[in-house]
Order: C-alpha cells, then structure tokens, then sequence
C-alpha cells in the first residue's frame, strides 16, 4: 500500500505491565495465531502511517522478539513504570522534524481494523494537520487518537498514568469526530476472558 507523503507517524503504546492479566503479559498471549502487540503492529505497518514506531517497557525483550523482522522503530522506556504519560513522551520524543502528526495506538486493541486508521489519516491530512482526529463509534470516542504537531509539547507536560485524552478538552475547537462502524476502536483486551 501506498505510503503518505505527508509525514503522519503511527505510535503504538506497548510499555504497560498489563496488571489485570496477573503474572502473563497481555501482549504476548496469542489471539487469531499471533500475539495481540503483533496484530496492532501489523494494522499500522499496513496503513498510510509513514513510519510506525514501537514504545516498550515492561517484557522489553519479549515484546522486541514478537516483533523481529516487522518494519517498525522499536523505542525504550526506561520510566515506564511511572504510567502511560511516560511512554508517550517517549513515542512524541522519537518522532522526525517533519511528521506531521502521530496516530497514538494502543497495543492491547488488535480488532482495529486498517481502514479505520487510513480514514483517520485521510481526513487529518486533507485538514492541513490541524485537527486533533477520533473515531466514534456507537456514540463513543475511541482509540486510535490523531495528533497533530502543535499538540506534541502539550503531550510532553503529561505526568502520571493517564493519556492525552484530557488535551481533547483544552482543545475542543479543534476535535474532529469521525463516524465509524468498526467497534475495534472501542475493544481493548485488560483480563484473560477478553482474550478468550
């Protein structure tokens, strides 16, 4: 599939201890044939993204051995214990001076479809790179979120476990919803029965 030109950067958040799951790392359990992280990282590979880039922490070296030979950057946080804000200032931190924008995927979300995320990239690039791009579906805001550049310093002040998701708010102007019909955008995998 054709790359963009424009520089849109898909950034997968795979650093988590995946608690809930108790003592096996969500990401590496197999589902459909494949661990979960490689289904997502395949979904982004396939996309217009131009580049993907891995953010790992907790199983670094488990998660780098899933994804050996996959054309992605595999990037380490070394905090990622210290929550989510972390690893996305580690993914933001490894992104060019010419992307455009990131696409911030969760790597325990591998029913995404990549027609899901092209759209997101379409409409982000056909709006010059300005506006902050969500899927909703159902009615519900879901993952991946499009970010544009200006936002990045912004995603850098983040501290603690929580996401850019509240930067949605200081910049509601700037928020374009977009409708889909793929729930993959809502489903994440957090316990051995969503696995199942």
């Amino acid at each position: 599939m054709e790359k963009m030109s424009s520089t849109v950067a898909a950034i997968i958040l795979a650093g988590g201890a995946s608690r809930r799951m108790g003592a096996v790392n969500k990401l590496l359990l197999e589902w459909r044939g494949k661990p979960v992280i490689c289904h997502v990282a395949e979904t982004a590979i396939s996309s217009r993204a131009g580049q993907t880039i891995v953010v790992t922490g907790h199983d670094d070296a488990a998660i780098v051995r899933a994804l050996d030979g996959m054309a992605l950057r595999i990037v380490h946080n070394p905090h990622f214990d210290e929550g989510l804000s972390t690893s996305l200032a580690t993914g933001v931190t490894a992104l060019g001076k010419d992307e455009t924008g990131a696409a911030i995927l969760l790597a325990d979300m591998p029913m995404l479809h990549v027609d899901t995320l092209n759209t997101l990239i379409d409409v982000f690039v056909d709006g010059q790179g300005r506006m902050i791009c969500v899927p909703v579906c159902q009615g519900r805001r879901g993952n991946p979120v499009l970010w544009p550049r200006h936002c990045f310093s912004d995603i850098l002040q983040l501290v603690g476990d929580r996401g850019a998701r509240n930067l949605m708010t200081t910049f509601k102007d700037q928020v374009r919803e977009i409708s889909c019909t793929d729930d993959g955008v809502l489903k994440d995998f957090d316990s051995p029965d969503d696995i199942a």
